[in-house]
């Protein structure tokens, strides 16, 4: 299904953003863009749990957001969380009143994911070139690189600093002097230290900076004629008389100069030490500003899921090349789990079931590069801390779990609530996998299929079962594994005496 407007909120560790947009064609065009500074990292206590002030900043900024959304699809929304809440010990309870409030589901997304969509964000505010480029967002609690050409990412990383913790770190009065702004950098050369050999290895011609430290350093620099000769966007020169101001003031309470914008001031030390590390440990001179970043970067994924593009078909075709799925085998059990979920929804199929189930159907056997016993544990745990581009925490979850209930004993899966739709999409999985245990192309029987409140009912040709009785056991094993969850899982031959 297409939108005409469609949304992107980001949750950030430094400020809360929504973007509202019109489609057309491929072009996305602003309508609103709202910011809150909720500063949810400086809520983050040394025991990693989120403050009651924090959250409640946090859930205000949500609840405005979510007026202006009012009346839009969930199709049409996506909302997503970064760093705080990735590392949040009670993001969870956090995200269950966001999503109240909001009035639609939030992701937490990867670092890398993170990254992936800052690129998109930032590319499509610039103009196309074919050069390599490196970007550098600068966020209130992570800071990402990316190395990128034209429209695809090369080398993603993300790392844990940002313009809030470090000034939290480092200047939590807001008093400045050289040895506390040299200390900030030389922690944050440190973390660049880690990456750095990959990214000069790999090369950029252009260096860009996107997000509000970048923005801010820009605006000061250009503003206050920091860069020499007149040159535009962020220079080590300039940033060098930055800092000297900064010290020289003393303290951010007395730091007043054109372009300082009072919500990006209380963190600018923190993100200008940062800002610095990175133009030191890549050597680079000059970097330009780019506009867009996560939420810009949010709408275009959205859009290329509209269009067919999504991301997540191409991460599912990538992790089946490198773990060598055999792919006949998982389009056989593909082909037959989304024709048994036809049958189990009828005409309220619901899309969303539909890719989960092509997905987990298309990875099912991951795990079997690791090793044969137990491999379905295996993909599981591929499947849950594998970056895997365009799919959110959460949805990596999901996945993993059809993946690690599509055999075996059900037990497992007990912290699945008894109506989650989850477990009629685990049957379709588990069922097809059933129906082709021989691995070969021969014809599956007409079967039918349905679902009650008491369970789940196959009914096949009796001729059938009597001549495939491999598959008849392995039916019966099926249905007892049900029954221990309390599912009755009835198989119908008529004619047959193996008929349950």
């Amino acid at each position: 299904m297409e939108y005409e407007t469609i949304a992107a909120v980001d949750l950030g560790s430094n400020s809360f953003r929504l973007q509202v947009g019109r489609v057309v064609e491929d072009q996305i065009y602003p309508l609103d863009s709202v910011k809150e500074t909720v500063r949810l990292a400086s809520g983050l206590t040394p025991e990693k749990m989120l403050d009651e002030a924090s959250q409640a900043r946090g859930l205000e900024a949500l609840r405005r957001f979510g007026e202006r959304l009012r009346g839009l699809s969930d199709g049409a929304v996506r909302a997503v969380a970064t760093n705080t809440l990735r590392v949040a010990k009670n993001a969870r309870e956090f995200l269950a009143q966001g999503e109240a409030a909001l009035g639609f589901p939030i992701e937490v997304i990867a670092g890398r994911e993170e990254a992936r969509l800052i690129y998109i964000g930032a590319i499509h505010s610039l103009p196309l070139v074919p050069h390599k480029r490196l970007v550098v967002d600068i966020g209130g609690g992570s800071t990402e690189f990316i190395i990128g050409k034209k429209s695809d990412p090369m080398l993603t990383e993300s790392l844990y600093m940002g313009c809030v913790s470090y000034t939290l770190r480092y200047f939590p009065d807001g008093q400045i002097d050289k040895k506390r702004l040299r200390e900030a950098q030389v922690a944050a050369a440190k973390e660049i230290e880690l990456i750095a050999h990959d990214y000069l290895q790999l090369g950029w011609k252009e260096a860009v900076g996107s997000s509000g430290t970048a923005r801010a350093a820009a605006d000061l620099l250009e503003l206050n004629g920091l860069n020499p000769g007149g040159v535009t966007g962020i220079t080590r020169e300039g940033l060098e008389k930055l800092a000297g101001m900064l010290v020289k003031a003393g303290s951010i309470h007395h730091f007043n100069a054109p372009g300082v914008r009072p919500d990006r001031l209380p963190v600018l030390p923190g993100g200008l030490a940062i800002l610095m590390a990175v133009f030191e440990e890549f050597g680079i001179e000059r970097m330009n500003y780019a506009d867009g970043a996560l939420r810009l970067g949010v709408l275009y994924d959205l859009l290329g899921r509209f269009h067919q593009h999504d991301m997540r078909d191409a991460t599912v075709k990538h992790f089946m090349r490198r773990y060598q799925v055999e792919k006949k085998q998982a389009a056989r059990v593909r082909r037959t789990a989304l024709a048994i979920l036809a049958q189990l929804s009828g005409p309220a199929l619901d899309e969303q079931d539909s890719l989960f189930l092509g997905w987990a159907a298309s990875l099912h056997e991951i795990g079997i590069s690791v090793a044969h016993n137990g491999y379905h544990k295996h993909g599981a745990y591929i499947l849950t801390f594998a970056d895997m581009p365009g799919f959110s925490n959460k949805d990596q979850a999901r996945l993993a779990t059809l993946v690690l209930g599509h055999r075996g004993k059900l037990e497992k899966l007990a912290a699945l609530p008894p109506g989650d739709p989850g477990w009629r999409l685990i049957f379709c999985l588990r069922l097809a996998v059933l129906l082709h245990r021989t691995r070969d192309d021969r014809e599956l029987p007409d079967y039918s299929v349905r679902h009650s409140t008491e369970g789940f009912t196959l009914e096949l040709p009796g001729r059938w079962l009597e001549s495939n009785p491999w598959t008849g056991a392995a039916l019966n094993e099926e249905s007892l594994a049900w029954r221990r969850l309390g599912v009755q899982f009835r198989v119908k031959a008529p004619g047959s005496t193996r008929g349950r």
